[in-house]
């Protein structure tokens, strides 16, 4: 068999590692490692950004003269670092939110280091047994099809003006639709059925989040998973809920976990006190199946991996440029050093109430770097198979967590303190793991069009510096601008003991003016941050998890302040999937029947023969979410149906027009909605009314938003299948 030969031979040395590469893949870094925490917040779901990152990188060097393909590998390189490990961070440390910690931009920035770091110096020895040695047995169909798009821009043609004409289009709907801009439109029609006296379908609700990225996600995702998520979604929202409603509603009583009569409750109501919980036990047995599944390609994983750590005497020559690696030291230094900065950021940035002393603090760096390596290696052999998106990182985490959270219950360490710990430490691997990922798709797209290994490594280091800047701010962003005061008014004696209710006294992060939404959801108040006493409930009997706002003048709660991040908005679900697990070990305290049904609902759908984990996610999310990415790969179906009949061949894949159009739709809702969020924020810490108040006219409809959305979808199909120029 005839040796691989890359399509730039190992002889030759175009330009590679350029400063103009780096400084364009950093800025696409920043800029997709910040969409990727909006849209993976909001949707549960992230896009690679790599094939996106290149196409426009082909467009722009060639403007200022000639590119290498070297150099455009390097700009996708360094930019979808910011995509992966921001994939990693907001899958797990929003959890903090849950466990009723702030965010500290800090302690963000230093763990998604950590373990971008380690996803990438963990990839360096494995990479000639995995990327080289087994380049036909291992696929990594992303690192494939970006290699296509840098192949193809090579030699001619345009791809970057479909992703602009997505980017445009997309741009200018968000602006209008989104309710922190102009929202000229409702952002999200609802309809809540409600038939005859015996009130038929009470307690559902059909309502479209109707967003451009969600749109985008689902064509790229395509038909068959976008079904399967939007399926869950329909359980939930049209089955369970108006179920809970018709046999819960002449109850006069809360039904645990709820405070209130179901009587009382809107669907909302429902989806969060009942829903949440059930999707979470549904999440969690589904990222258990799939990591159960994928056992013997993580056995094979570490076995192949474990091998690679002993190489031959062919090994000691110098290698070829395009089999040029840095070297083991660099790995060996690089893993010591990692410990120590874990072990000194415990030590001296410890989790507020979790002081384990020095030797638990090294136990668990040294935890990070082992469990690092192990899931690195199977990661980085998983998506070389089935590719990213399907990798069991949640899994993974979610095993890592079992296993920290069952030794701190060992030692007793079970106050809501070291739940945050274990997140810490759960994190980092899940950072790791899916920086891994990408790493290893980085380096296949290296491969194929004949990088050179070292300056990529270097490349993805600086990527992962550079982007981690950013996400730390966007999650507090997000976490911000999202945030909502809702009058809640309740008697409350501050003076006697409330189990799982505390006083907090750093109230940094409360605005100094709150405007509080009454119940009616049409008006509101203005009251000073100095009238109020923050409360804050984790487990606690008498209040949901959460904050609250006490006022001593009139001996009450009256504001429920919510999180942006855990909200209808940015429902977070793998982070609250994490924060489950955790307070299920270390309190014992939770919902056990309901996070039970939603075990039980994985069991059911894995015997259906469907894949259990975008089911699982459906029935997690709001339905505004699942719908409109329904409609996306509606679109993707239409289009393949329409090119079949018509006998094209190739009709999609991942440089075909409509994933080009689709994946800028989804770049300018994540870049025009985190504008929108940055206001709201702006709005929130100065007190500001709405800046952008877009007059109410005939276009305030639901039907409005409806047709809107409607012509958007149809621009997504219209140009999927109008043909790039060649």
């Amino acid at each position: 068999m005839a040796e691989f030969q890359p399509f730039v031979p190992a002889d030759q040395r175009p330009p590679e590692l350029t400063f103009r590469a780096l400084l364009l893949g950093s800025i696409f870094g920043l800029i997709f490692g910040a969409v990727t925490v909006y849209v993976g917040l909001r949707a549960g779901l992230t896009v690679a950004a790599s094939i996106p990152i290149a196409v426009l990188s082909i467009s722009i060097l060639r403007a200022f003269g000639r590119a290498s393909i070297l150099e455009n590998n390097i700009v996708q390189t360094t930019g979808n670092a910011g995509q992966s490990i921001a994939s990693g961070v907001i899958f797990t440390l929003p959890a903090l939110v849950f466990l009723g910690f702030d965010l500290e931009y800090s302690r963000i920035f230093m763990l998604a280091l950590i373990g971008g770091w380690l996803g990438v110096l963990f990839m360096i020895p494995l990479r000639r047994q995995l990327i080289v040695q087994e380049h036909k047995a291992l696929p990594y169909p992303e690192g494939t099809a970006c290699a296509d798009v840098l192949i193809a821009g090579e030699k001619g043609g345009s791809l970057a003006s479909r992703v602009f004409v997505g980017l445009g289009l997309g741009g200018v709907y968000t602006l209008f639709q989104n309710k922190n801009l102009f929202g000229a439109w409702p952002g999200q029609p609802e309809y809540q059925p409600d038939f005859g006296p015996q009130h038929v379908m009470k307690g559902a609700s059909i309502n479209a989040d109707a967003t451009s990225e969600y749109l985008g996600v689902g064509y790229i995702i395509g038909p068959r998973v976008a079904g399967v998520i939007f399926a869950g979604g329909v359980l939930s929202w049209l089955v369970i809920m108006p179920l809970i409603y018709f046999f819960g509603k002449d109850l006069s009583h809360p039904i645990y976990p709820a405070l209130v009569p179901i009587a009382q409750m809107d669907p909302w109501a429902l989806w969060a006190t009942y829903i949440k919980p059930m999707g979470a036990g549904a999440v969690a047995a589904a990222g258990v199946v799939t990591l159960i599944k994928t056992i013997p390609t993580i056995v094979g994983a570490l076995t192949a991996g474990f091998r690679t750590m002993h190489p031959g005497k062919a090994d000691v020559a110098k290698p070829i440029r395009t089999e040029n690696d840095l070297s083991m030291s660099v790995v060996i230094i690089g893993s010591v050093l990692i410990v120590a900065c874990m072990f000194l950021f415990l030590e001296f940035k410890p989790v507020p109430g979790a002081f384990v002393g020095w030797a638990a603090n090294l136990s668990a760096s040294l935890l990070v770097v082992v469990f690092g390596f192990l899931f690195v290696t199977v990661s980085s052999r998983i998506v070389g198979l089935v590719g990213s998106s399907a990798s069991p990182v949640s899994g993974m985490t979610i095993a890592t967590l079992m296993a920290t959270a069952a030794v701190f219950l060992l030692q007793g360490w079970t106050a809501p303190a070291f739940g945050a710990l274990a997140i810490m430490i759960g994190g980092v691997v899940c950072i790791a793991a899916s920086n891994s990922g990408d790493t290893s798709q980085d380096l296949k797209t290296g491969y194929i069009v004949g990088s050179t290994p070292r300056l990529q490594q270097i490349a993805l280091m600086i990527g992962v510096v550079v982007s981690t800047i950013v996400i730390g701010f966007t999650l507090n962003l997000m976490n911000t601008g999202l945030q909502e005061f809702d009058a809640a008014s309740q008697p409350w004696n501050i003076s006697a003991p409330h189990p799982g209710v505390t006083v907090q006294r750093d109230t940094q992060n409360l605005p100094n003016l709150i405007r509080v939404e009454a119940p009616d959801g049409k008006t509101t108040t203005t009251h000073r941050k100095s009238e109020y006493i923050l409360l804050n409930a984790i487990g606690s009997t008498e209040l949901q998890d959460g904050k609250y706002l006490y006022a001593p003048a009139t001996g009450r709660i009256e504001v429920h302040w919510i999180q942006g991040i855990g909200s209808a908005a940015a429902p977070a679900p793998q982070a609250r999937l994490m924060a489950t697990v955790i307070n299920g070990i270390l309190s014992r305290k939770l919902p056990w029947g309901l996070v039970l049904i939603g075990v039980s609902l994985v069991i059911a759908v894995e015997l259906l023969g469907i894949r259990s984990l975008p089911f699982a996610v459906g029935a997690y999310l709001p339905i505004g979410t699942t719908l409109p990415i329904f409609v996306g790969g509606a679109v993707r179906w239409l289009v393949e149906s329409m090119a079949k009949r018509r006998g094209e061949a190739d009709a999609e894949s991942d440089i075909s027009p409509g994933s080009l159009y689709a994946s800028g739709l989804i770049a300018a809702g994540g870049i025009v909605g985190l504008i929108g969020v940055a206001l709201k924020a702006y709005e929130a810490t100065a007190g500001k009314g709405d800046i952008l108040n877009f007059p109410h006219t005939f276009l305030d409809n639901d039907y409005v938003s409806v047709l809107a959305f409607g012509a958007l979808a149809y621009s997504l199909y219209y140009f999927a299948r109008k043909p790039l120029k060649r």
